[in-house]
């Protein structure tokens, strides 16, 4: 059921990286545990955040990050994504901080309706049974763009 003011919000999740996994998630989270309705439509890249396989091994990118505190020469050496991944995984532990897995899984609880494009799962070659169970499949832009019409706060991630 809809919050006492019944928002709704679409987050549109592009980017597959480590990094770009929390966002989507966590403001979907948190507008659910404020009773809005919310969707995050999962397109080309993002949609690996919901593939099981995939999700569990997203990578943070050290090149063209302007915040990592290395030269792009440095960064686009072998291993440097690895290790900033590694970096970035150690401080969320330390931090507590909820994992992907825990974000997607109190997502669902919270009834964020995470989509994963049809096109994007054609586009890929996946199987509708590599996503997490919850996730809603067969999704198209179409349908998206109904929620997003219909939504108070849209937001591209």
């Amino acid at each position: 059921e809809l919050g006492d003011d019944g928002k709704k919000m679409t987050i549109v999740a592009t980017k597959g990286s480590f990094d770009m996994a929390y966002p989507p998630l966590i403001l979907a989270s948190t507008a659910a545990a404020f009773g809005w309705d919310v969707v995050v439509f999962h397109t080309f890249w993002g949609l690996d955040i919901l593939h099981e396989e995939k999700s569990a091994d997203l990578k943070l990118s050290a090149v063209g990050n302007p915040n990592m505190p290395l030269p792009n020469s440095i960064a686009a050496l072998p291993g440097m994504d690895r290790m900033a991944t590694k970096m970035m995984q150690k401080k969320i532990d330390e931090n507590g901080t909820a994992t992907i897995q825990e974000l997607i899984d109190l997502s669902l609880e919270q009834g964020v309706d995470l989509q994963a494009c049809q096109m994007t799962i054609e586009l890929m070659d996946y199987d509708e049974d590599d996503f997490y169970d919850g996730v809603t499949t067969g999704v198209g832009a179409a349908t998206a763009l109904q929620h997003m019409a219909e939504s108070d706060v849209q937001l591209l991630v």
